[in-house]
Formats: C-alpha cells, sequence, structure tokens
C-alpha cells in the first residue's frame, strides 16, 4: 500500500467530516502526524484542489471538488435536490434566468439553473464558473461570509477587470459587500458581461452558515432600480424559504445576521 497516498485520503477523509474546518494541529494529533508532516499533506490537498484554506483563521476545509465527483458516482441528495423546487417557482415568477452557485476558491460554480423564456434573456450554464468578485451571487456569499479587503486579497488574488464597471480594488469591493449585507442582497450591475446586470442571496444551513447563493441574471434594460429592488425581495424571500428547507431557523438570528436583515 502507497503509504503517502494512505496518509493524504485519511487527511481529505477527517476534513471533510469537520465542516467547520480543521487547524494543522488538529490534523496531527487526530492522524498521529508529526506537525510539519500534516502541513505538507495539507498544503498538498490545497494545491492539488482537494481543500482550501481559511484565509482569516488558517483552518482547513475538504473543497467542492468532493462534491462535484460525488454527484458523478451516485444521485444522493445534494443541494441541487433539495432547492431545485426553490429556483422552479422563482423562475415562474420572474421570467428570468435564476441560477444556484457555491464559491469555490475565487470563483462560482453554478450547480443549477432556469433559462428566461424571454426573447431577450440572461444565460449561464451548469458547472460553469464565474469570478465571485463580479457576479451577484460571488458577492453576497462573500458578503455573507464577512470578507474583509485583506481577506479578500487573499482568497481572490488579483481582480480582473472584466468591463469598465468591474471592482478591481479589494477595499472597494468590501464596501460594496458592506452594502450588500446593509441591504441583504447584492448586485452585479455589468461588471462580468455588458448587458447583463444580477442580483444574488445567500442560502444558510441549520448551523447558520452561507452554503449557496440563489442568483438572477437579469439584461441591463430590465434593471432599473425599481424592477432591481422589486426582483430582490423576491429574491429574499426564496432564498429564506431555501435555508429553512435546510433546516435554517430565522429564530436563530442574531441582528446583524444577513438573513435578517434582508427581511
Amino acid at each position: 500500500m502507497d503509504s503517502t497516498l494512505a496518509k493524504g485520503l485519511h487527511v481529505l477523509e477527517f476534513l471533510a467530516r469537520l465542516p467547520e474546518g480543521a487547524r494543522v494541529a488538529d490534523v496531527a494529533a487526530e492522524l498521529g502526524l508529526a506537525r510539519s508532516n500534516a502541513h505538507r499533506t495539507l498544503q498538498t490537498l490545497v494545491q492539488c484542489g482537494w481543500a482550501n484554506q481559511d484565509a482569516k483563521n488558517s483552518s482547513y476545509r475538504a473543497s467542492l471538488k468532493l462534491f462535484e465527483l460525488g454527484a458523478l458516482v451516485d444521485g444522493a441528495v445534494d443541494l441541487k435536490k433539495l432547492l431545485h423546487p426553490h429556483l422552479a417557482q422563482l423562475a415562474k415568477a420572474t421570467g428570468e434566468t435564476i441560477h444556484l452557485a457555491v464559491l469555490q476558491g475565487s470563483e462560482i460554480l453554478y450547480l443549477d439553473k432556469f433559462d428566461s423564456p424571454l426573447p431577450v434573456a440572461a444565460y449561464s450554464h451548469i458547472g460553469g464558473r464565474a469570478p465571485a468578485h463580479c457576479v451577484a451571487s460571488g458577492k453576497a456569499l462573500l458578503a455573507a461570509l464577512d470578507f474583509n479587503a485583506q481577506a479578500l486579497q487573499t482568497q481572490l488574488g488579483p481582480l480582473q477587470a472584466y468591463t469598465p464597471n468591474t471592482i478591481t480594488n479589494a477595499q472597494a469591493l468590501e464596501n460594496d459587500l458592506i452594502k450588500s449585507r446593509s441591504q441583504g442582497w447584492a448586485e452585479n450591475r455589468e461588471e462580468w458581461r455588458l448587458g447583463v446586470c444580477g442580483l444574488g442571496v445567500p442560502v444558510f444551513n441549520a448551523r447558520s452558515e452561507p452554503v449557496a447563493a440563489i442568483g438572477m441574471s437579469v439584461p441591463s434594460i430590465r434593471f432599473t432600480r425599481t424592477q432591481a429592488r422589486a426582483m430582490a425581495l423576491k429574491l429574499c424571500d426564496t432564498a429564506l424559504q431555501a435555508s429553512q428547507s435546510l433546516g435554517f431557523s430565522p429564530a436563530h438570528l442574531t441582528p446583524t445576521h444577513p438573513a435578517r436583515r434582508s427581511r
């Protein structure tokens, strides 16, 4: 048996069973490894995309690569299946493109979507990715995770410009996320693609952790301030219902929790 491979798999399994993450010392103690050995194994998992390191507290968590492969292996109940009905209802009510996304490093990964039937529509595709800093779903999750400018720089790296409206300064992005938390939803005003705007609201699990975001992509011609606010309120209602289907309880919210501010 390849001991190095076995050790890496044991570490990965340990991380997968700890949704709150683990530090180097935790891994070393649990698996009987030297700290240097545990650190090297964790860094290898990060570099290979099997784990993520939290920029704020240096803890490690299993990445969504496990989810991506698991979805191919069997049809176990997952976020997509649980939240699909909520997306369907919102798509029917608004007629706009609706998607479900999760944060993965500096990008979001689209898990599910409904295309708009309208003649002018905005498109994404399941399994596709987009830079988190300039799409509404990504900004909604970054806001819910309470990243500051320094953590954003670490998580996202250099903020690439895709249109003249893209936010490319970490402090400016932090300010935008503060606004998003305050109003309860994130906005993208032609920051990823010209002519396409968007809204995003986080979805929380039973531990009040943001695990996904429901987003709405809208052509800019249908995104006046009045239209955007009306759609955002519908999106907030849907995201709350989706969160409750994952065991989230509004009764446990703190006064500053993003889901409370969206109400």
